[in-house]
């Protein structure tokens, strides 16, 4: 066991990340075990999930992430597994419908565009002392 104290929270800080290491390293291989056993729509999401949050917590490099994920996409064509794109419009109950009543709230005028100023020069930076030299 360490003595010095900044080793043993080295120690401590290694236990942890290493337990979220490998219970992360396990949630992708069940991900991707399910999508292999049945694939749909919704098992690729969830390994692709899996796949980013190795990504961001730096357990996977970038490129070894999107080889596996590429790999995932050719079985999915393969067996027919339509994706479904993450972005889903809300409808809401009521139609909107514009009140006839009035804001009593006033526009302001449109400013008009800003003319060209002209370039402002900069004074020039003042250069540092120079040491005197004694003789």
């Amino acid at each position: 066991m360490p003595i010095i104290k900044s080793a043993i929270k080295r120690a401590k800080q290694t236990t942890k990340r290493r337990l979220r290491n490998v219970g992360i390293k396990q949630n992708i291989k069940t991900a991707v075990k399910t999508f292999m056993d049945k694939p749909s729509a919704k098992a690729l999401s969830a390994a692709q999930s899996e796949l980013d949050t190795a990504v961001k917590k730096g357990l996977l490099k970038k490129n070894t992430v999107a080889r596996r994920k590429a790999k995932l996409h050719a079985i999915a064509k393969k067996t027919g597994v339509k994706l479904t794109t993450g972005i889903v419009k809300k409808t809401s109950a009521k139609p909107a419908t514009k009140s006839p009543v009035k804001s009593t709230v006033k526009k302001a005028p449109a400013k008009k565009p800003a003319a060209k100023k002209t370039a402002v020069k900069k004074a020039p930076a003042k250069k540092p002392a120079t040491k005197k030299t004694t003789k």
